[in-house]
């Protein structure tokens, strides 16, 4: 099979960052790469190229940096509570996930993404409760929340009831 060689113009997942020198099949650069302009061909003058857009890199790359470490400030901050409907003896019905957590940050005016906000397993009881933010390759840091009942915590009678015999 053809392999061709070209400069990425913008950051590719999976393939690399812009102004990387990458090796595809013929056919990805011909029919996706190079007519959406992601890419050019190696040839002297393009080359040439490569400079700037490693310089641009480094500022895009410098910016999201300082970006995540802003928002890992404000995500340490924020403290938030989901009130959970709950049963006899303060069981949970359902769970608390990633899902809940992000709306939750919503509100609070934080956005992140599925992918950034690690959560172990659902939450299944009540307390508090930790989840883990990578917010960049280098910046991460813990998002500390509260999962409370919102209606009175009842005790079950079987418990009373047990208690008193003995």
């Amino acid at each position: 099979m053809a392999n061709n060689q070209v400069l990425l113009l913008q950051p590719i997942s999976g393939l690399g960052a812009e102004g990387d020198t990458v090796t595809v099949k013929a056919g990805y650069a011909r029919n996706f790469l190079l007519p959406r302009k992601l890419a050019l061909p190696i040839t002297q003058a393009n080359k040439k190229h490569v400079e700037s857009l490693l310089k641009a890199r480094e500022a895009r790359e410098q910016k999201e940096f300082e970006d995540a470490r802003t928002l890992s400030e404000r995500v340490e901050k924020t403290s938030i509570a989901i009130a959970v409907k709950t049963g006899e003896g303060g069981k949970m019905f359902g769970a608390v996930t990633a899902n809940d957590l992000l709306e939750r940050l919503k509100e609070e005016g934080i956005e992140l993404t599925k992918k950034q906000l690690q959560l172990a397993a659902p939450i299944k009881e009540l307390g508090s409760h930790t989840a883990a933010v990578k917010l960049h390759s280098d910046v991460e840091t813990e998002l500390k929340f509260e999962v409370v009942s919102e209606n009175p915590i009842e005790e079950g009678s079987d418990s009373e009831e047990s208690a008193d015999d003995e």
